[in-house]
């Protein structure tokens, strides 16, 4: 699902005040990682994961990573954070009513 600018802007204003639900270890991305991010966007649809990662090139591609093994869109980067979208597949049951 491709979003345009209109969706990113709305989505960002929601995940302003949001709080990090899954980070990161020392051992980075593991499976157990991405099944709680999984599990994470399938029940809150936007939700923020915060990257332990000194350097910003390896953040860049962890987030890539992330976002590539749970069909995610990003968002919003800043930092160590990171903000997330995946629409639920029953859109009746969805919480965020994107705009077009």
């Amino acid at each position: 699902m491709s979003l345009n600018d209109n969706q990113i802007r709305f989505l960002r204003k929601q995940a302003h005040s949001l709080k990090p639900v899954v980070l990161t270890g020392q051992h980075g991305i593991t499976e157990g990682v991405l099944n709680e991010i999984d599990l994470a966007l399938e029940h809150h649809e936007l939700i923020k994961v915060r990257i332990s990662a000194s350097d910003r090139e390896e953040r860049k591609e962890m987030i890539n990573e992330i976002c590539e093994k749970t069909s995610a869109e990003l968002i919003q980067s800043i930092g160590h954070i990171a903000a997330l979208f995946r629409q639920k597949k029953d859109r009746s049951k969805t919480r965020f009513t994107l705009p077009k």
